[in-house]
Parts: C-alpha cells; sequence; structure tokens
C-alpha cells in the first residue's frame, strides 16, 4: 500500500491515537504529539495542515516506524490499511 495524498495532520494525529500518541501542545499550525506506548516517551512534531506534503508524511512515519521497531510498511498498513 502507498502513502496516501489527501491526509490532513489533524486525520493523522486521530490515527496515531492507536498508538498511544496524544496531541500535548499546539504552536501556531504545528501539533506535538506524545507517547509513552513502548514504555519510554517519543514525541513527534506534525503540521496542522490539509492535505500533509508527501515528504512530510514519509518523515513522520518513518520516525514512527522507528520507535514502535516495526517496519515501514507494516505500518502504513496498519494506519492506511
Amino acid at each position: 500500500m502507498k502513502l496516501p495524498r489527501d491526509i490532513g495532520g489533524d486525520e493523522l494525529a486521530v490515527i496515531l491515537s492507536i498508538f498511544g500518541y496524544q496531541v500535548t501542545r499546539q504552536t501556531g499550525s504545528h501539533m506535538r504529539l506524545t507517547t509513552n506506548y513502548m514504555g519510554m516517551e517519543q514525541h513527534i512534531t506534525i503540521p496542522k495542515h490539509k492535505p500533509l506534503r508527501a515528504g512530510t508524511l514519509s518523515s513522520i512515519i518513518n520516525e514512527v516506524a522507528g520507535y514502535l521497531e516495526i517496519d515501514r510498511q507494516s505500518l502504513i498498513d496498519k494506519l492506511f490499511g
């Protein structure tokens, strides 16, 4: 499965909540999400743009996959499949 091209920052934040990510703060048009899903805290920043640029979404997915210690494609299938 490929990355969706029409997903916004708000939608991605809701989807990532399945891994315990919650919006902890917002500054301007960027949200800071935090999780303790794997036993250690991780923060990611997501722009509240609609749609997210492909490179930005790809970078966020890579960061989350690294934290969850799963491969990128498996994460994409879980989130958008």
